[in-house]
């Protein structure tokens, strides 16, 4: 059975909240296409509601179930006293908004058009089920990319205490902090560092060039070889251009300055830089701090912007011995580890909700 949105819900419009905003956290959040924007001095709406975007972002429906204010790019869909609101919110998410798009310019939805679409209906206490379920589910992602993002704090705290504190070999742990073993450390041109330490160029730890021309007949799913771009993978190829440990930066477009550890036989495009480091030199530290370094700074003007390489082996860097090295990069990546194995949940369980939604919301399963 399907009925009509107007048979569901009111359809509001929003406000402008220019006269309302407040800098203190009122606790009456303002919602616009995008999610929270602000702070409100008073509420516009007072129910449990879903903001639908009225203009620009069409599918990011937003539930909201406390007093708020809506701007006026976006609805405020009111449930009625019979519909779950929880239920309306995931219904309209399944519906996939941006069909409704009326414009050639901002898409936009106007709220007549809206109003007329269908959706199933399910009874109230079939609504509360549903909902039910597909509310731990998004609890359980909720949680996981909390994770996601605890690990990445952690590893960005870690990352600035491993590139100037570094590890002591003997115990495994991080140095003391200059505060509290000034004698373990010295002055350089880049500040405090570690006794053990020396402060070198990036020419002098490894090398950099482009990688090679390739043209898109030469890529097939079906070659021996990965072709690397500044991207990442983009395809396979019957010829190589390296063979080993590497790091690929991206050199042009939106990736340049991405960093990326590539091991084995594979052929690197002209879109990324190569680098290959010394006999002293660990390629997994090497690759971390190139990704510390915000290496899409460092590009020239042109009519497509590159990597200027030049003045990236310039740059001056703190430098450990070998073993220490290798111990900074064993610490971050076991961070990675965690971080992709969250990332790779969070993945996971957004397929098990898109799947449930499809199930539950359509009626093709039934709740018990």
């Amino acid at each position: 059975m399907y009925k009509a949105i107007s048979d569901l819900c009111r359809i509001e419009y929003g406000a402008s909240p220019n006269k309302v905003r407040s800098d203190d956290n009122t606790g009456i959040e303002i919602y616009g296409t995008g999610g929270k924007v602000g702070f409100s001095k008073e509420a516009l709406f007072n129910e449990p509601l879903v903001v639908v975007a009225r203009k620009g972002t069409l599918d990011n429906p937003i539930l909201v179930d406390k007093p708020c204010w809506v701007i006026d790019t976006a609805y405020a869909a009111i449930p009625n006293c019979d519909v779950d609101v929880r239920w309306l919110y995931y219904q309209l998410l399944l519906f996939d908004l941006k069909r409704l798009n009326e414009s050639t310019g901002v898409p936009s939805i106007s709220r007549d058009y809206l109003k007329k679409q269908k959706i199933v209906y399910q009874e109230f206490d079939v609504q509360r089920k549903i909902a039910d379920i597909l509310s731990t589910v998004d609890d359980v992602i909720e949680k996981t990319e909390a994770a996601i993002d605890k690990y990445q704090a952690i590893k960005a705290g870690m990352m600035q205490d491993l590139f100037t504190r570094g590890i002591d070999t003997k115990t495994g742990k991080l140095r003391p902090t200059i505060e509290e073993a000034p004698e373990l450390y010295k002055k350089s041109e880049l500040g405090w560092i570690p006794k053990e330490w020396e402060i070198a160029t990036l020419s002098e730890v490894c090398g950099m060039r482009s990688g090679d021309g390739i043209t898109s007949k030469s890529i097939d799913e079906y070659g021996s070889y990965p072709v690397y771009g500044g991207n990442g993978l983009r395809g396979y190829t019957a010829n190589y251009t390296h063979e080993g440990s590497y790091v690929l930066i991206g050199r042009q477009g939106a990736l340049c300055g991405n960093v990326k550890r590539v091991d084995g036989i594979f052929y690197a495009s002209e879109h990324a830089v190569v680098v290959s480091v010394n006999s002293d030199t660990n390629v997994d530290w090497m690759s971390y701090i190139l990704e510390s370094m915000n290496l899409n700074t460092y590009s020239e003007a042109s009519a497509q912007p590159g990597l200027a390489v030049g003045k990236i082996l310039c740059l001056r860097i703190r430098v450990p011995q070998l073993t220490e090295q290798s111990m900074i990069a064993s610490v971050i990546q076991s961070l990675n580890t965690k971080i992709e194995a969250e990332t790779a949940l969070y993945s996971e369980y957004n397929k098990i909700k898109q799947g449930l939604m499809a199930d539950l919301l359509t009626g093709t399963v039934k709740t018990v």
